[in-house]
């Protein structure tokens, strides 16, 4: 996804495409996502964040569209330019695989799991990528 064709400032780059998204999930749990390209850094670093969305009473009705319901929310956050490379080898490598496994176990979870708002972040570091869990501290 160009730059040019969002609201992109100059210098920052996305690391990965829908293409490498769709890839590893699969064309229809692809489409269950909604998939979202951030168009600011996010101060720590975090290139990937994907967020369950539960069902809960407040949505019901006068919210958010049951279509959202028991949903994952993915972000890809640009970073500067000259480590996009570097980055989207690492993301696509370890993150990615990571992100299909932590929503196929998300939509296996017990009910009390999915009934809460739960969110995992991946951010490159060098050759390999930390993690974190609903916004702690990176491991």
């Amino acid at each position: 996804m160009p730059a040019r064709n969002r609201r992109l400032p100059r210098g920052l780059s996305w690391p990965l495409t829908p293409t490498d998204i769709r890839t590893v999930l699969g064309a229809q749990e692809a489409d269950a996502v909604d998939l979202d390209f951030g168009d600011r850094l996010w101060g720590d670093g975090t290139a990937l964040h994907a967020e369950w969305v539960p069902p809960i009473s407040a949505n019901y009705g006068g919210g958010i569209h049951p279509s959202w319901w028991c949903t994952v929310r993915v972000r890809i956050a640009p970073l500067p330019a000259t480590e996009r490379a570097a980055a989207r080898h690492v993301l696509r490598e370890i993150a990615v695989p990571e992100l299909a496994a932590w929503i196929s176990a998300a939509r296996d979870a017990p009910e009390a799991w999915t009934l809460s708002r739960h969110s995992r972040s991946w951010r490159p570091e060098g050759s390999t990528t930390a993690y974190r869990d609903d916004l702690r501290p990176y491991l």
